[in-house]
């Protein structure tokens, strides 16, 4: 991987992207943006299509490769940077519970919340893949009673994550308000590049409402 070609960030407001956008923010990095407008479908037009078959934001495109999965793209722009430190290198004690946590969002996390949010009726837990929506809370918040952050003292990709992950799950009541996950949120939505593309995003947003408005 060649940190020097640039990363092409496919990116909508108001979105699950919004955790890469701030992952961008907290390296520091040049990127080169393509805003799509959700409300305007742009995420299904052919050209995006032929891009990402999925038609889903976030995605990036580096050196000719398609990266898409959220935890995915951190994972390889974290390791395309390393000397920004946001994760463990291979030989690092953290690197396990770094991947561990990566991954648990997309396998255990985001289907648990997504079937509550539908009121699906459970599955079993021997057959359902995630075991049951109480068993991957408790596990997530017993994580980070270790704090401040998620694996300990050090801060990394995994951070940038969950913290816009359980943000999205507390602001549409989907997680539970636990005081360990509003103090961690709280914790990670303060960090000025965390800010920054907050800000950064409510900006495209309103220029992209103005756009269909005219």
């Amino acid at each position: 991987m060649n940190a020097h070609f640039p990363v092409t960030f496919f990116h909508a407001p108001h979105s699950r992207s919004g955790i890469t956008r701030a992952m961008f923010e907290e390296l520091g990095v040049p990127f080169d943006l393509v805003a799509l407008n959700l409300k305007a479908g742009e995420q299904r037009t052919a050209d995006y299509l032929a891009i990402n078959p999925m038609g889903k934001v976030p995605a990036i495109r580096h050196e000719g490769v398609l990266v898409t999965e959220q935890p995915a793209i951190l994972m390889y722009l974290a390791d395309l940077y390393p000397e920004k430190n946001l994760a463990p290198t291979p030989g690092d004690p953290l690197r396990g519970p770094y991947l561990r946590w990566m991954v648990f969002y997309g396998s255990c996390f985001e289907p648990a919340m997504m079937d509550f949010s539908e009121k699906r009726k459970p599955m079993s837990p021997i057959a359902c893949a995630y075991g049951d929506y109480d068993t991957v809370m408790q596990t997530i918040a017993a994580q980070l009673e270790q704090g401040p952050w998620l694996l300990g003292e050090r801060f990394t990709a995994a951070d940038v994550l969950w913290g816009g992950a359980l943000n999205f799950g507390m602001l549409f009541k989907l997680v539970p308000e636990l005081p360990v996950f509003r103090a961690y949120v709280d914790r990670v939505q303060a960090r000025p590049a965390i800010r920054r593309a907050r800000e950064l995003d409510e900006e495209l947003a309103k220029e992209q409402e103005e756009a269909l408005a005219a």
